[in-house]
This record gives structure tokens, sequence and C-alpha cells, in this order.
């Protein structure tokens, strides 16, 4: 072989090296300035699950600063926190701490037990400042304490987190209603009614009961549903109007996020809840609430124009992570034979899409229509007392449309079965709970629409939707 051959050989190994160092090159050039959809995704978890968590938005300066909250948790038991509904995350507490409590050794009549699980960050939500005497000097809500629940693994109300699961144990309303100082609550309610007291708002705020919130009583004033109606008939007559805190679960490919009207997205309701709501520290804005006629509370405080300076903002940045961590969560899956009959859920699964005519609406898989995921109460047949609160959409006529979100039916059957909860919560179906059972449920449609179902098709009907 001639020699010029052999060195055109031997070059080939170092070229090959040194394409594949520029490929490298240029790659790492090109992700540094084009981003990684797999590295960008690992991160927004990451960081909307901590968002989710732990993060208050800086809303201590209301619910510790404003309400004084945390003299009430000062003295709170074990025992009382978890009768309101408070949960424990059994993977925060120190071995020695979970063995205490199987072995029911733990003083749950101890405010000072309460207080060690806040400083371990083992109780839902909830994030505590405190003084060098381990008291509390502060105190700030989370996410997780509306929307996160427990496996009851350790003890009931202790065990491994879930997050995106609502507490449907948590009496939030009690909670806000032990706090010291009402004032602010009273003031922001008296733009609506001037006459009203602290004795009336603590009144109203116990009302609710677990597992319900009433965001829009802080912009209408409505604290009551003067009469609710199901199935043509009155149910119910002067309804507190409080609605079931909804799951975070299963949410992806969805339009609508929330039980009514044009609330929009996960992003926006974050934003709302996490600035209006809540009371952090950041920026909002809905020209929509300046309607006073709909909105007399917020209209008269600007509820709709928060702005916070960009550098004080604790709210604005955490949007993008927080909405990709939730629409990351799934639903949870039923267990055939379990959860559910398989044999029935097969027949039901006919009707589903058949005689009963749900899938006309809660299209598989998303369970909700692909667009827009709303239906206004005359087509549902229910009142609208809760659809007229939120904020108008705009139909094609151009005209404002109120109406309730077609939502989402997967992992409906941790409601029915009551897991992750006290007995005493376990079901309540409907926006405002009305309905006991998914039976009741399929009772209620079978008597709006005329389906003319028999006892076993609903049964049947019943099982399919617990196998979603």
């Amino acid at each position: 072989m001639k020699k010029h051959h052999l060195l055109l050989l031997a070059s080939i190994p170092i070229i090959v090296v040194l394409l594949a160092a520029q490929n490298e090159t240029t790659q790492d050039t090109s992700s540094s300035f084009l981003g990684s959809a797999e590295g960008n995704s690992r991160e927004m978890i990451n960081q909307g699950r901590h968002i989710f968590r732990f993060d208050t938005f800086g809303d201590e300066a209301f619910w510790g600063g404003q309400l004084k909250l945390h003299e009430t948790i000062n003295h709170l038991t074990p025992r009382q926190a978890i009768e309101l509904g408070l949960k424990v995350d059994s993977n925060a507490l120190p071995p020695a701490v979970i063995q205490a409590i199987k072995s029911g050794t733990v003083n749950l009549n101890d405010p000072t037990v309460t207080l060690l699980l806040i400083k371990l960050k083992a109780v839902l939500g909830v994030v505590g400042f405190f003084n060098a005497s381990g008291t509390l000097k502060s105190v700030g809500l989370t996410c997780a304490v509306c929307h996160s629940t427990v496996d009851n693994s350790i003890a009931p109300s202790i065990g491994r987190r879930i997050d995106g699961l609502a507490n449907r144990d948590l009496n939030v309303g009690a909670i806000a209603a032990s706090a010291p100082n009402l004032q602010p609550v009273v003031d922001l309610l008296r733009l609506a009614d001037p006459n009203i007291t602290a004795a009336q708002v603590r009144a109203v705020l116990n009302s609710w009961g677990p597992g319900k919130f009433d965001a829009e009583l802080f912009l209408d004033g409505k604290a009551f549903n003067p009469q609710q109606v199901t199935n043509g008939v009155v149910t119910g007559m002067h309804v507190p109007g409080a609605t079931l805190l909804p799951n975070a679960r299963g949410l992806s490919g969805h339009n609508l996020h929330t039980w009514t009207g044009g609330w929009g997205t996960v992003s926006y309701w974050n934003a709302f809840v996490a600035v209006d709501e809540l009371h952090g520290k950041g920026t909002f804005f809905d020209e929509r609430f300046d309607n006073a006629e709909q909105f007399p509370i917020a209209a008269k405080a600007k509820l709709g124009h928060v702005s916070t300076d960009p550098d004080s903002d604790r709210v604005t940045s955490k949007l993008a992570p927080l909405q990709f961590y939730q629409l990351a969560l799934p639903a949870v899956k039923p267990r055939p034979g379990i959860d559910f009959d398989p044999d029935a859920a097969e027949r039901g699964d006919k009707l589903f899409s058949g005689k009963a005519n749900c899938n006309s609406c809660h299209r598989e898989p998303l369970w909700t229509e692909p667009g827009w995921n709303q239906h206004t109460p005359g087509e549902m047949k229910i009142d609208g007392f809760e659809a007229r609160r939120a904020p108008a959409s705009i139909n094609a006529e151009g005209k404002a449309v109120h109406g309730y979100r077609t939502m989402n039916l997967a992992g409906i059957f941790v409601r029915e079965r009551g897991l992750f909860m006290f007995p005493r919560d376990k079901g309540r179906f409907y926006h405002d709970g009305r309905f006991k059972t998914l039976f009741d449920v399929v009772n209620s449609y079978d008597a709006r629409f005329d389906l003319d179902l028999t006892n076993q098709e609903k049964h049947d009907l019943v099982e399919y939707l617990k196998s979603l």
C-alpha cells in the first residue's frame, strides 16, 4: 500500500473525533440557545411542586400580620387541628415521631406538638414563622392546604402526601372564623353590606362546613343561595354559597378548569386566588370585576386591578411552573374488583355512550368536551345561582353567558368510596355537594332528561363511572 494511503487511513480516526467534538459543541450551543423540552419539563415540575406545597406568595402578611391567625394556632392542639381537617405528611416526620404516633404515645392535647409539626413542614399547606421561644409570630397558607390530602397510612389524617386531591375534610371557613382579628374581612364585605358585623361574618364562614370554600363571597357579598333547585324541585332554601373544593388532577387537555363560568384555566385561577383570595403579593387583572352590579365588592375594591412592583411580585413568576405541575398530575386509577365491579361497569359503558347519553358532553378520554366545555343552567336544568356569580363568557350572538363547566369524571371513585377522607365526608357531588352519592347524581339526570333508566341500569352506570 502506498505511503499516502496509509497516512489517509491513519488520519480517519482523528477526523472522526474532531467531527464528533465539533458536532457536540454545535449541539451544546444549539441546546443552550433553543433549550431542552425534557430538561425544561423536569425543572418546571420540580419548581411547580415546591411552589404548590410550600410557597405562601407572601400571604403571611394577611393571615398572620392582619388576621393574627397564628395566635389561634399557638393554642391549637393536634386533636383540634385534625378535627378542622388539617393533614400531616408522614414523610416530613422523623422515625421516632412516626413510631410515637403509631404507639399512641403522642399527646394529642398538647399545642406544642402542633407547633412542632408545623416547624417540620409536615402540616399540609401551613407555613410557620417562629419566634426564638418556639411560638409562631406569623403564618402563611399555600395551595396544598386545600388541594392536597394524605393516604392515612400512619393514622387518620396522617400519611403520605397526595397532591392534587382536594382536602374535603378541611373546614376552611371554621379556620378563618377562628382568627382573632376578622376586621379586614368585615371591612371588605361592608362594601356590599355596610351593616354587617364580625359576628355575622363568623356565622357565614362557619356555615360552609368541611370541604367547601366561597371564593365569590369576597367579590359579590352573596353568602347564601336563596333557592336551590334540583330536578325542577326546590331542594333547599338559604343554602350557603360555598362550593366544594375541586380536585386538581387529570385536568390536562381541558379548557376551563373551575366549577363555573369564564374563570379560565388553572393559571388564571392561581393568579386570582393567590392575589385576591389568599392576599399574596402579586398582580391580577380582570376588568370584568369592574361590573358593579355583579361584583359590588370587587368593583369598589378594584380587585380586578391589583398591581405590584415587579421586584416585589411573589406570584407572577410562579404561575407557569405551578400550572405545569398541576396539569402533570394524573387522575387516580381505580382498581377492578376493589373500586368497581368490572362486569357491571362493562354494561354501564354501553349505557354511558348510548341510552344515558353521558358521552355527548363527557367525551372519552378527556371526560369533558374538547373545546368550550361549558353549559348554561337552562341546558343543565338546574338553578343558576353559582353560574351567575362567575364572570361571563360571550356566546356566538355576542351575549354574556353564565354557565357550568362539564366536570372531569376521571378518578371520581375516590369521592364515592370516601378514600383519604373521614367517613363524615364520604361522597358529595356537583359544584355545591347537593348529591350524596353517584346513584343520586344518576337519579337526577334520569329525572331531568327523561332517560327512563331502570334501577339495574343506574347501578351499572354508577359502576362504569367508578371505573373511569
